[in-house]
């Protein structure tokens, strides 16, 4: 009798234990969700931090996304037209690649000096460097645009 009683005792014990562990592992995952969130949020102000332009989102990268997709079929490009898209994305890169080191060094100096307590006129003459800087490569950024739509 004593055996049966401490089986059933230790079954017992092990489905009103079970629950318990479900839970833990469900809080688990909802933490791990949540950081995962966490993560992508604080890449994509990472990212904004570090985009060398005015609009920092809402306008598409469309020759990023088409150079992945050239050979889709749903697309159908032609040779021509592939060959033109990669000349307007070498040539907006190009040209990013020049204003973007630019862009984060002025943001980095106006911050520091900023936070040292530098005046903001006497700031002014960098701020509107950086402004110029950004309005030119969302110019570029809006020229890929139109031609990336001609092409196609």
């Amino acid at each position: 009798m004593k055996k049966s009683t401490l089986i059933m005792l230790a079954s017992a014990t092990m489905l009103m234990a079970a629950p318990a562990i479900d839970s833990t592992s469900t809080t688990e995952v909802k933490s791990t969700n949540h950081t995962k969130q966490m993560k992508h949020r604080k890449h994509m102000r990472k990212n904004r931090m570090n985009s060398p332009f005015l609009i920092k989102h809402g306008l598409p990268h469309m020759t990023k996304m088409i150079m992945k997709h050239l050979d889709d079929t749903n697309l159908a490009l032609t040779a021509d037209q592939k060959e033109k898209l990669a000349k307007v994305r070498k040539s907006t890169m190009g040209s990013i690649s020049k204003i973007k080191p630019e862009v984060m060094s002025l943001r980095k100096d106006i911050i520091d000096e900023a936070t040292s307590g530098k005046t903001a006129s006497q700031l002014k003459e960098k701020v509107d460097k950086l402004a110029a800087l950004e309005a030119e490569a969302t110019m570029t950024h809006l020229k890929c645009l139109e031609n990336t739509k001609a092409i196609l």
